[in-house]
């Protein structure tokens, strides 16, 4: 099986994507029997005059009282080519937070556009949080073109006003793809209602995307999630350094500086549970085994000496606000970064982004619910970070509220 692609669908609501995703789902025959008889009885109950795929993923009973998505549904299926897990996102501005949180992890965006409506609001809303959570692949699919008769200068209008929009973004790869979810054109094989389109259909374009590129194979970073030491008989004096390595290759020989402690030794071996590799790479797990005994512990993270994240604790970010309630100066909070947990205080709001117009706001004294902005925090300990823009792992966080334990915003490191 081929490499895992993560994809999330964003777009205004009523563009399809939970159409979408059932469709995907139903046409490369990921779907258990029981799963579309359910679907099919649901259907057939509600009086619908087709089989509504997007019950598929819109699980909650709100969501399919209202037909919309409220939650984020994860799916997972498989071709011969690839493996994917698909995030369906909601496309309400309320829900802003749950986009978020599907988005933040995916390497390509699916953004969904209603053909009769055009780019909508919402739709330069999505793309610009895309670009702000560094989402590396976009494809805009415009849905229900056969509500357009599959109108060729239709599409060619919305592509041409969305990269015109796109090109105030960080978004570099952009792919257009002209769908109707409902009845499967161009979902997974070309159809013949559109002669004029000379692209592939969507489910060739998710299998042959090239995504390993995107990792950074620069900057060695293995933030140590757990210290091995099996104390067996066979293994009397082992010490390894688990974790995901988040950027870089390593390899046995490698000096290797342990921050924040700033210790330094070189690497003896790589272990896999499968055995001993000559390299480690993004975003593999392994344990580590240096030559040297270091104080190395959760929290730690090794580097090359000679190219080092920032060790600080004044972090300037990006945040999303998913709390209730608003965030204002001099809050304190949980910070998760990595493999380490450190407390902070808010020592600032710059400035609040209006998603619509990306204008800022610096007049702001808090953020609301679903709100982005730039803030800088101070932790109680120092922290080992990358710009969010040169790695998404070491320059991501989780601010968490310390009382409830629970998480209140997403952040990305400047």
């Amino acid at each position: 099986m081929g490499e895992l692609l993560r994809v999330a669908t964003a777009g205004s609501v009523d563009d399809g994507k939970s159409t979408l995703i059932g469709r995907l789902l139903f046409d490369t025959k990921s779907l258990f029997t029981d799963q579309l008889a359910a679907v099919e009885r649901t259907s057939r109950e509600r009086g619908d005059a087709y089989v509504d795929l997007a019950l598929l993923t819109d699980g909650l009973r709100a969501e399919r009282e209202q037909g919309i998505t409220i939650d984020v549904a994860y799916r997972y299926f498989a071709t011969p080519k690839r493996s994917f897990i698909l995030a369906d996102t909601p496309g309400h501005v309320q829900y802003t937070r749950n986009m978020v949180t599907g988005a933040s992890t995916a390497d390509l965006a699916l953004l969904l556009v209603d053909a009769r409506k055009g780019v909508l609001q919402q739709t330069r809303r999505h793309a610009f949080l895309a670009s702000l959570l560094r989402v590396p692949h976009l494809v805009l699919c415009v849905n229900k073109m056969d509500l357009v008769g599959f109108d060729e200068d239709v599409f060619e209008k919305i592509k041409s006003e969305f990269r015109g929009f796109a090109a105030k973004l960080e978004i570099v790869d952009v792919a257009t793809i002209p769908v109707s979810a409902l009845g499967g054109d161009n979902i997974v094989s070309r159809s013949p209602s559109t002669p004029w389109y000379e692209g592939t259909s969507l489910l060739h374009h998710l299998e042959e995307l090239h995504i390993a590129s995107d990792r950074n194979l620069i900057d060695v970073r293995f933030p140590v999630q757990w210290v091995v030491r099996p104390r067996s008989e066979d293994l009397h004096d082992y010490r390894g350094y688990a974790g995901q390595v988040a950027g870089g290759i390593l390899k046995p020989g490698d000096d290797v500086i342990v921050l924040p402690s700033g210790l330094t030794s070189r690497i003896a071996a790589i272990d896999t549970f499968d055995g001993p590799v000559a390299e480690a790479f993004a975003p593999m797990s392994v344990t580590v085994r240096l030559e040297d005994d270091l104080d190395v512990s959760r929290g730690d993270m090794l580097a090359r000496p000679a190219n080092q994240p920032t060790v600080g604790q004044d972090i300037d970010m990006m945040v999303c606000w998913m709390a209730d309630a608003p965030l204002r100066a001099r809050a304190r909070l949980g910070i998760k970064h990595t493999t380490r947990s450190v407390r902070s205080v808010l020592k600032n709001i710059a400035y609040r982004v209006d998603v619509d117009t990306l204008h800022r706001d610096e007049s702001v004294s808090e953020l609301r619910l679903n709100d982005i902005g730039r803030v800088t925090v101070r932790t109680t300990t120092p922290l080992c970070f990358d710009p969010y823009r040169r790695n998404r792992t070491t320059g991501s966080v989780i601010l968490v509220d310390e009382a409830t334990g629970s998480t209140v915003a997403a952040g990305m490191i400047l």
